[in-house]
């Protein structure tokens, strides 16, 4: 596997989105707007990442 990583940090408050993506963010591991986490580049979290694009900022 690939030992690249996606800095991903929480911009918006997920206050008034759907559950999935409160679940989403909560998956990613991400808690409170600023936290940011260093995930391992993956097709799976890839798709996280573009499904709550509107909430997170994601660096390569």
């Amino acid at each position: 596997m690939s030992d690249k990583k996606i800095k991903v940090t929480l911009v918006k408050s997920v206050i008034g989105t759907k559950q999935s993506h409160r679940a989403t963010v909560r998956g990613l591991g991400l808690r409170r707007i600023g936290h940011c986490v260093e995930l391992q580049d993956s097709p799976e979290v890839r798709g996280m990442i573009n499904k709550v694009s509107y909430l997170v900022k994601a660096e390569v």
